[in-house]
């Protein structure tokens, strides 16, 4: 019965949306106020209903209901609690629903938060967010149905992916999706714009806060991404160019370039056009990472799905969006002219060349991950675009940003000196300079490439705090009026110096694991042992167990310094017999500088075991770096200045004061 309901549910929250998609339209067009008041109910109206559905959806699961295919498909009465509840969205149908909850998430929070916005502009943004919610509910009803039940249900269902039973990705897909589908919300208000053809200072801050919420959420999604291949998958690396690690990577991109084109219009209500083109594309390229991964036209270990049936519906999804889309930007981006003025050295110029080198990495990227698919369905020959061709076309353009980004930082808006925006920075480029050549040095010469990683680091670092030191006058004032200036200092300017910095730490963790990691494989015996990194590993041993659903053979490995044992690891080869599947669980001596990370392979005809060993050098400073970058999107979206409700807020309280009392 409750599967029912959530089915009922999810019929109704489309009607709700087609509501909500036509009647707050037409009365924003029309001037009806009370038109445009449907909106914000319905918003409302909408997310509780599909809020009922996915609950509806995860009880199933968690009852394992398996007179429902999606759970007798996904799931098996023997799996721990956490993975039956990750159950709902670790397959194609639970995570699309995830996907509109999220999208009618947004939609409500501009409703319930969105009440100094004008009244035309809140009901045509609610309006096209209900418009795509619209569109991906009618996808999920007519191809990808969750509540479908089996006449004749199994005894036991098939399980899991072994390879997404791992609390990384418990947690992992919400995280992603609040990032990927938060994006619509700049979409939305960019659409409403260019119908309105009205874009001011006013809608930046408007715009800014969601795509803010959006980007910090897709970092932190990306990285615990990133962080669960490197452990899980047991190759060692971070990251593989995997394309769909790209079509996560390209939104992420494009909502930075956004995040620092929305600053130009706020501040000097320039890049207008720019910034609407900006916004469209963002959500389109998460668009074609929902077609990518559920389509089947790639392969990848993260894809959901395969049926061509629901890829030429999203096709058809992804052409009315992003087609009409643009087909409107052209028609409407003239009126979005500005009369702004700016130096060629200044401010704003730093943000063009810093959106103009995002953007250019992003097409980058698209082309490398979709070349393949071109390349068969035009000449009929299979290509494969690897790592290497990544590395060498995309690196110049985050050097190059990683270069600019401290100057172009200090300048001031309109027209400025780069000698006099250097001015603080000269030392810090000397330091981040004599930290390199102490890197080349301490590895013996060699490849540049942990030198030079490690000097643009610093660079990042050192650079956003000197920003941070000029503009509270460190040094240069008194201890009190520097503390002053420092608590008066705009939330947004600490969010930015944050962010930057959190880049540099990233950048260093990435040049350092990339330069300096070592690999070891053998094979070994129980009693065998072998040197890595200034340690000892010994196995002692190896032994079959049993887990809640599945089998494991476990080792034990010591590891000792200087002849005494100092940790053990045990890494695993588990088996998953109801989906007949192998997975590698590494085992990892974590720490601030380095990891030693061991994976068991498969054992030997001698009764050996394959043993793989790396030392990562500093590999935990990559996620570290991407928790500080959200860390500073964080301390961004506490500036008052956008937060959504706070204009509305002193307002309501100004007009409270200045009402006599009776």
């Amino acid at each position: 019965m409750i599967v029912e309901l959530g089915h009922f549910a999810l019929i109704l929250a489309l009607l709700v949306a087609l509501l909500q998609a036509v009647v707050p339209m037409v009365g924003a067009a029309r001037g009806w106020a009370d038109w445009m008041r449907v909106a914000v109910p319905a918003a409302g109206v909408q997310f509780a209903l599909t809020l009922a559905a996915f609950l509806a959806l995860m009880h199933a699961f968690v009852v394992s209901d398996f007179s429902v295919r999606l759970v007798a498909d996904n799931s098996h009465s023997l799996k721990p609690m956490i993975y039956k509840v990750a159950g709902t969205w670790g397959n194609h149908e639970g995570s699309m629903l995830l996907w509109v909850l999220i999208l009618t998430l947004f939609g409500a929070m501009v409703a319930f938060w969105g009440g100094n916005l004008p009244p035309g502009l809140r009901a045509r943004v609610l309006a096209v967010q209900a418009t795509i919610a619209a569109a991906f509910l009618g996808f999920i009803l007519l191809t990808s149905n969750p509540f479908a039940r089996l006449v004749d249900p199994p005894f036991d269902g098939n399980d899991l992916n072994p390879l997404l039973q791992d609390p990384g990705l418990a947690f992992h897909p919400p995280f992603l999706y609040l990032g990927y589908v938060g994006l619509s919300m700049a979409y939305s208000f960019a659409i409403a714009a260019l119908i309105e053809g009205r874009v001011d200072a006013a809608w930046a801050r408007w715009v800014r806060p969601w795509t803010l919420l959006a980007w910090m959420f897709l970092t932190i999604g990306i990285a615990m991404g990133s962080f669960w291949a490197y452990y899980e998958l047991g190759w060692g690396g971070w990251w593989f160019w995997d394309p769909v690690e790209n079509v996560s990577f390209m939104p992420w991109l494009l909502s930075t370039a956004l995040l620092h084109s929305a600053i130009v219009v706020e501040k000097r209500d320039a890049l207008k056009s720019w910034t609407i083109l900006l916004a469209i594309l963002a959500f389109s390229f998460s668009l074609i990472g929902a077609f990518v991964v559920r389509s089947g036209v790639i392969t990848s270990v993260h894809a959901f799905a395969s049926d061509p049936e629901r890829g030429v519906f999203l096709l058809m999804i992804l052409g009315a969006f992003i087609g009409g889309s643009l087909t409107l930007y052209a028609w409407r981006a003239p009126v979005l002219r500005s009369g702004a003025v700016f130096s060629v050295v200044s401010r704003e110029s730093g943000l063009v060349v810093n959106n103009l080198l995002l953007v250019v990495a992003t097409l980058v990227v698209f082309f490398g991950t979709i070349w393949p698919l071109l390349a068969e369905m035009l000449a009929g020959r299979k290509v494969s675009v690897g790592p290497p061709f990544f590395d060498l076309a995309f690196t110049p353009f985050i050097v190059a940003l990683a270069v600019i980004l401290p100057p172009f930082s200090i300048l001031p808006w309109k027209r400025g000196s780069l000698a006099r925006a250097m001015s603080p920075l000269w030392g810090v480029l000397a330091l981040s300079v004599a930290l390199g050549a102490l890197a080349w040095s301490l590895q013996t010469g060699g490849a540049m490439l942990a030198p030079v990683g490690i000097t643009l680091a610093a660079w990042l670092v050192l650079g956003a705090f000197a920003d941070i030191a000029s503009r509270i006058r460190l040094s240069r004032a008194a201890p009190a009026e520097s503390l002053r200036r420092a608590l008066n200092l705009p939330r947004a300017d600490w969010g930015k110096a944050i962010a930057h910095a959190g880049l540099g730490v990233s950048i260093f963790g990435i040049a350092c694991i990339t330069a300096w990691a070592s690999e070891d494989i053998r094979a070994m015996k129980p009693g065998d042992s072998f040197p890595v990194a200034g340690y000892v590993l010994r196995l002692d041993g190896v032994e079959h167990s049993t887990g809640a659903n599945y089998s494991a053979d476990t080792a034990t490995i010591a590891i000792l310094r200087d002849g005494a044992e100092i940790g053990t690891l045990h890494p695993e080869k588990r088996f998953y017999p109801v989906q007949r599947m192998p997975t590698t669980e590494a085992a990892i001596d974590r720490g601030l500088t380095r990891d030693l990370y061991v994976a068991l392979g498969d054992p030997q005809e001698d009764g050996g075991w394959a043993v793989r060993t790396y030392v990562k050098p500093f590999a935990n400073w990559i996620w570290i770096g991407a928790l500080i970058m959200a860390a500073g999107g964080a301390t961004s979206l506490t500036d008052r200045r956008y937060r959504v409700g706070a204009p509305a807020r002193r307002a309501q309280r100004a007009a409270a004061a200045a009402t006599p009392a009776e």
